[in-house]
C-alpha cells in the first residue's frame, strides 16, 4: 500500500451480520477507507458464501487490501474465506484475537461472528485489524507452511 492512500476494504455479510456490517461500513467510510460491500442488504435469509467468496477474490486479487465477513457464528464465513489459497482469514471474538489475528499470522480477512459479539466490539476489532501491522519474524516462517504445495 502507498504511504497516505487508504486502503480498500471489502466486507460482506449474511442476513445474520447485516445489522453490524451496515454500522461498519458506516465507520469506515467515516475513517476515509474506500469500501467496496458486497452486503446482505437487509435481514432477509441468504447464503454466507454468496457474501464471503466476493470478499475474499477481492483481497487474493488486489482489488482490496484487507477483507472483512461476518455472519452469526463466524465460522461459515471463516471457512468460505480461507478455501482461497492467499487468504488468511482470522475467526476473532475479542480484541485480542483480532490483534494477534493480524499481527502474527498476517490475516488479511476479519471473520466476525455477530450474534456472539455486541456491534461496539465488533467495531473496535475491526479498527485493531486495520491498525496493528504483522510482526514478521518467526510468525513469517510458519505462515509460509500454511499453503498446501502442488504435488
Amino acid at each position: 500500500m502507498k504511504a497516505g492512500r487508504k486502503k480498500t476494504i471489502a466486507i460482506g455479510s449474511d442476513h445474520a451480520g447485516y445489522a453490524h456490517r451496515e454500522a461498519i461500513v458506516r465507520m469506515l467510510k467515516r475513517d476515509g477507507y474506500r469500501v467496496i460491500d458486497y452486503g446482505a442488504f437487509g435481514p432477509v435469509s441468504v447464503d454466507y458464501p454468496d457474501y464471503a467468496h466476493p470478499v475474499a477474490d477481492d483481497v487474493e486479487n488486489g482489488r482490496a487490501d484487507l477483507g472483512i465477513v461476518l455472519c452469526g457464528s463466524g465460522n461459515g464465513v471463516a471457512m468460505t474465506a480461507n478455501k482461497h489459497q492467499k487468504i488468511r482469514a482470522a475467526l476473532a471474538w475479542r480484541r485480542e484475537i483480532a490483534r494477534l489475528g493480524r499481527a502474527h499470522n498476517d490475516a488479511n480477512v476479519l471473520a466476525i461472528p455477530a450474534r456472539f459479539v455486541s456491534e461496539r466490539l465488533a467495531k473496535d476489532m475491526v479498527r485493531i485489524f486495520l491498525h496493528t501491522p504483522f510482526e514478521g519474524g518467526r510468525h513469517l516462517r510458519r505462515i509460509k507452511k500454511i499453503p498446501l504445495s502442488a504435488e
